[in-house]
């Protein structure tokens, strides 16, 4: 007979099969999204083992051969980091506010503390030194800096990007952050109460979970979708069509604004006008807040918010399509799902989240030095311009010089940096630097932006070394396709000293085939 566990058996049954902790939320998500189909009698829900190990097997030991088969015996596994689940590799600040094309933080941590193994077997840097990251992104480097007692420069064209990852290591008043977001989130709440969108979406929210719960019950829709027993698209179509006429008639009645007047700039385009007036509301707010940092980090709560409020759909949130403005079938939920009407919702998530984060760094963080300058990393002085910021770092930096470099440079022709937080840009009144990025998805990826892209890298490497130790240690994170690298520490005069190559898991792109990034370590000639 077929061995039935409940879930809190499933859950040990996974932990000792895998070799790492598999709670019994992680078998009810399971569940929830039809990946194993749920039995059972009397309310007691149970799994079958087969259907674990046939949904596990792909996770466990076949699936590192079969990236291996791929890509190359020579992959190293451990740097997959497989082993962590999503809350730890977003732990604390790294999930302050989303970023497109980010490392997780235990590669970082792997390359700059003070362990060795099988595939590194010396170690590179050590407490009291100081880091460069020439393409600080989001701040992953900053941040794991500051956890292990190492001292980090970063420098970014995007002003966005700079402010991203200076928020995520700055010091703050917990205290006066709290009082601001709640001061904050009361006068939005009296704001709204003279609309009757709350009302509108409670109205909507209700509908919906009628329908979803006869149209889409869950698990047992998505097991049924998994099994190929439902055309998705044809019935998503047709649930969509038969929900339109409640939808409209709320709209009406409540008097709804859809779509802004005007559609110039990307606030204009992507946000109803709803929710336009709340985020003009708020960030008017804000401009009261007398401490810097907390304006700062304020700042990004609700640049964090806004993006999650954009009127497309959830599987577009990534990659905006057309502005969505009525409900639709979501195939990432598996059932029909609505624009947002209002940000408190999202707002007084995030504010919450962001506290929480912030005092679990507190805790972790050491007395070292972190910023992110806002440059060209191909001409900045370094030390000039720290010096503007920081005089005493300046001065650290200046004698002791920097160790070496941990950075992941753009990839040729994949992201537009700037564009992924356009909302941000109209919002704060940023200079746009387009243009001065290297390697954008809108030059592509043919010979002509290869050969830009390779001048770009070098230049970068060229300038940043007049800064470095003479021994100095760089780490670069690619998918060197196109073999551009060894042309690159060429032109810097560099030498590759050593490549490690690791499985990328988890990805979010459609394509999910088996990919892998190289790690070069280069070192003077």
């Amino acid at each position: 007979m077929e061995k039935l566990l409940n879930i809190k058996e499933a859950s040990e049954w996974a932990t000792q099969y895998l070799g790492k902790n598999v709670t019994s939320s992680n078998i009810s998500y399971l569940i929830q999204y039809g990946r194993i189909k749920k039995t059972g009698t009397n309310g007691s829900t149970q799994v079958s083992q087969t259907d674990l190990l046939n949904y596990y097997e792909s996770y466990h030991g076949s699936r590192e051969n079969n990236f291996k088969e791929r890509l190359g015996e020579d992959l190293n596994w451990a740097l997959s980091f497989d082993q962590y689940k999503e809350a730890e590799t977003t732990k604390h600040v790294h999930r302050l506010h989303p970023y497109k094309g980010k490392f997780i933080p235990q590669l970082v941590e792997y390359f700059l503390d003070n362990h060795t193994d099988n595939f590194k077997t010396i170690t590179c840097f050590r407490k009291g030194d100081i880091v460069l990251d020439p393409f600080s992104g989001s701040g992953t480097t900053m941040v794991q800096a500051c956890e292990l007692g190492i001292h980090a420069v970063g420098i970014d064209i995007s002003a966005f990007n700079a402010l991203i990852g200076n928020c995520k290591v700055m010091k703050y008043n917990i205290v006066d952050v709290q009082v601001e977001v709640s001061r904050i989130t009361g006068a939005l709440k009296i704001f709204l109460a003279d609309c009757h969108v709350v009302e509108f979406e409670e109205k909507l929210l209700q509908s919906l979970n009628e329908f979803n719960n006869r149209y889409f019950p869950v698990p047992d829709y998505k097991y049924r979708l998994r099994q190929g027993e439902i055309n998705e698209k044809e019935y998503g179509e047709e649930k969509e069509k038969e929900f339109l006429p409640t939808y409209n008639n709320l709209v009406q009645q409540y008097n709804i604004k859809l779509r802004q007047e005007k559609s110039n700039s990307f606030l204009d385009k992507w946000y109803s006008q709803h929710i336009r007036d709340e985020i003009e509301f708020v960030f008017n707010e804000i401009k009261k807040i007398e401490n810097p940092a907390t304006k700062r980090i304020v700042s990004v709560i609700l640049s964090r918010t806004i993006r999650s409020c954009r009127a497309t759909t959830h599987a577009d949130l990534a990659t905006l399509l057309e502005p969505v403005t009525t409900t639709y079938y979501c195939a990432k939920h598996g059932k029909m799902c609505k624009p947002l009407f209002s940000i408190l919702k999202w707002w007084e998530s995030y504010t919450k989240d962001t506290v929480k984060r912030l005092v679990q760094f507190d805790r972790l963080r050491t007395p070292t030095f972190q910023y992110c300058l806002t440059g060209d990393s191909r001409t900045v002085d370094i030390f000039a311009e720290l010096q503007k910021k920081n005089r005493t770092f300046a001065e650290l930096a200046e004698k002791q010089k920097i160790r070496g470099i941990f950075s992941s440079p753009p990839y040729v022709g994949l992201i537009d940096y700037h564009e992924q937080h356009a909302y941000a840009y109209d919002l704060f009144g940023f200079d746009r630097k387009d243009g001065m990025e290297i390697g954008p998805l809108f030059k592509g990826q043919k010979k002509e932006a290869r050969l830009s892209y390779i001048q770009g890298i070098s230049d970068v490497l060229n300038n940043c070394k007049r800064f470095l130790d003479n021994d100095y240690d760089i780490f670069l994170v690619a998918n060197d396709k196109y073999n551009m690298y060894p042309v690159i520490a060429e032109n810097a005069g560099m030498k590759i000293a050593n490549r490690f190559h690791r499985p990328v898991l988890n990805r979010t792109e459609k394509d999910k085939t088996a990919y892998s990034e190289t790690i070069f370590h280069l070192k003077n000639k």
